[in-house]
């Protein structure tokens, strides 16, 4: 009977003794640390990674992942500065830098920094015209990373990356942006083919003061147009006859007349 008792006695302290390691005994991945609240006081460094023990009953563990964060934001309806309704969504990227901080000081970070950056969107975009939403991406996701990355720094949480990812816009507003852009080519268009003909005058400004100052360089443009003209295909050939070539003969013929 004793030794019945005592068998019994020592299986129950084994139960116990395993009981209390398996309540005791707590291991972290390289990437969670615990978070311990002993008799509802937090304990000042959080545990891990690796093996720790606690004690059962009067410990209270709350494991935090430190990876960072992959949080999507719900599409937002947003009126741009220049009164024009668009739709807009967007990615944030954040890690958790001080896990004591992150389960003290905001009852879910989760919640939290997702509604955060909600606001934060619908308020960075509504001080902002459309044409500066559309080209000037990485300066307001600079802007929005920064607002939100200070709103949630009393929380242990950095912001790294805030991405605005699709702006959706009204039809008629892209038929209107699609009619400016046509209007911009076609006035980009003329500007150029009023450059190119006003380079054009004054290069043909230039070849006539040079012809008007050197006879011979029209004799010698008169004998490249032959040149060209000799090489078409044309049945019939107009040859004109400069003044210059014919003004000595002219001149001769005066002078005879005057002579008889």
């Amino acid at each position: 009977m004793d030794v019945s008792a005592g068998l019994i006695v020592l299986v129950a302290a084994l139960v116990i003794v395993v009981l209390f390691l398996f309540a005791a005994v707590k291991i972290a991945r390289e990437y969670e640390r615990g978070v311990v609240f002993r008799l509802g006081r937090l304990l000042p460094a959080p545990k891990g990674p690796g093996l720790f023990l606690l004690i059962p009953v009067v410990d209270r563990m709350v494991k935090v992942d430190l990876r960072t964060v992959t949080l999507n934001v719900p599409p937002q309806e947003v009126i741009t500065k220049d009164n024009v309704p668009v739709r807009v969504n967007a990615v944030a990227y954040f890690r958790i830098v001080d896990a004591n901080a992150a389960i003290v000081q905001v009852e879910n970070y989760m919640v939290a920094t997702s509604q955060i950056a909600q606001t934060t969107l619908r308020s960075v975009l509504g001080q902002h015209v459309l044409d500066e939403l559309l080209s000037e991406r990485d300066k307001i996701n600079a802007i929005l990373q920064s607002i939100i990355d200070e709103a949630t720094s009393p929380w242990g949480i950095k912001v790294s990356v805030v991405e605005v990812k699709d702006v959706e816009i009204p039809a008629g507003m892209q038929r209107a942006m699609a009619r400016q852009a046509e209007a911009e080519r076609e006035r980009r268009a003329k500007v150029i083919a009023a450059e190119g003909e006003y380079q054009a005058s004054e290069r043909l400004h230039d070849a006539a003061v040079v012809l008007a100052t050197e006879p011979i360089a029209v004799q010698l443009r008169y004998l490249q147009t032959l040149a060209e003209i000799g090489t078409t295909q044309n049945s019939t050939v107009v040859f004109p006859v400069p003044v210059d070539l014919i003004r000595p003969f002219v001149e001769r013929a005066e002078k005879d007349l005057d002579a008889s």
